[in-house]
């Protein structure tokens, strides 16, 4: 029989941003406090945001509208990283981004993370952005997820291609 697997990546589901950015342009075009402050929020770039204000604080506020969207939507704030607001001309600008990938130095740190705690007899790999995990027995896999989603780690991690 043959081994059964699973990837660990660190990715975001792009619709689901695309959903929860729409979600929050509407409610800033509509709520009463964001009346006449120019609040806005657009895609600057394949994974990134900008949220547009007339005042730090609306802009802050803004932020916090696109969060509350993104988690309603099931994303991971860990996969989302927004800077200080910053005056551009007359308005204060607030750019964000989504990491994609399981940089190298994350998949080593959950590989030596289940080498260390895991079950014994599972193999880890990383191929590129992703670590494929690897045992003979599917039981193996399950306790390996159980313990990645109960470590506090500072990035977004999902399960796929469970084989």
């Amino acid at each position: 029989m043959a081994d059964s697997s699973f990837d660990i990546v660190s990715k975001v589901d792009r619709q689901e941003v695309d959903n929860a950015l729409n979600q929050a342009a509407k409610e800033l075009s509509q709520r009463f406090d964001f009346k006449n402050t120019g609040a806005g929020i657009t895609w600057n770039g394949e994974l990134s945001v900008e949220i547009v204000a007339g005042t730090e604080e609306r802009a802050s506020a803004a932020l916090d509208v696109f969060r509350d969207k993104l988690v309603k939507r099931q994303i991971s704030l860990k996969s989302f990283k927004a800077d200080d607001p910053r005056v551009s001309g007359k308005e204060y600008k607030i750019a964000g981004s989504f990491q994609a990938g399981l940089s190298t130095e994350n998949a080593k740190k959950i590989a030596k993370l289940i080498r260390d705690e895991g079950p014994k007899g599972v193999k880890t790999q990383v191929q590129g952005d992703e670590l494929r995990v690897s045992a003979k027995s599917r039981d193996a896999l399950q306790e390996v997820i159980a313990l990645v989603k109960e470590q506090d780690l500072d990035f977004a991690v999902q399960f796929v291609n469970y084989r």
